[in-house]
């Protein structure tokens, strides 16, 4: 089947995958949206995976003060490029991480640095466990890993810092 121009647009808008991959998971899926956004879906974390061991020498840091200025949060996510860096996908992610922070108050980035002795499940204190805020349906390392997808580089939440008066 030979998907259309308005469904490849469609489904580029709801993933922000490249052309031809909308084109070849529509064809897929024939036709099916939903199937197609799945097999891209799938494409991107097999690609997050492989983009998974390059370094991560630029990036940004991000902050967020929660209304009333009693919680604040800073994110230092890493990328391969200044120029991702710059992106509005990038800034808008490490924006959500730093909310998920200051919502969550996790200790830790992911699993490679829970302390051994936390007697807490690491989907309470690891970041990248954690069910994301805006969409309880998805892990935070989920929407980093779409986060790859869609920009074509590595990105590594790689420090945090939240603040809390009286805390």
């Amino acid at each position: 089947m030979e998907a259309s121009v308005d469904l490849i647009k469609t489904l580029r808008e709801r993933t922000g995958a490249g052309i031809m991959a909308c084109k070849r998971a529509l064809q897929e899926a024939e036709g099916d949206l939903d199937k197609a956004e799945g097999i891209l879906k799938i494409a991107g974390l097999s690609a997050a995976a492989k983009k998974s061991g390059r370094e991560t020498k630029e990036g940004l840091v991000e902050s967020y003060i929660h209304s009333g200025s009693r919680i604040g949060a800073l994110v230092e996510v890493g990328c391969e490029t200044d120029f991702v860096a710059r992106t509005p996908e990038l800034k808008s992610l490490a924006h959500d991480l730093a909310m998920q922070v200051a919502a969550m108050a996790p200790l830790y980035v992911g699993d490679e640095d829970l302390n051994p002795d936390e007697p807490r499940p690491p989907e309470e204190v690891c970041l990248l466990k954690q069910t994301f805020i805006k969409d309880p349906s998805r892990r935070v390392q989920e929407v980093v890993q779409e986060a790859i997808s869609k920009v074509g580089e590595n990105i590594r939440v790689n420090r945090f810092a939240r603040f809390a008066i009286g805390e």
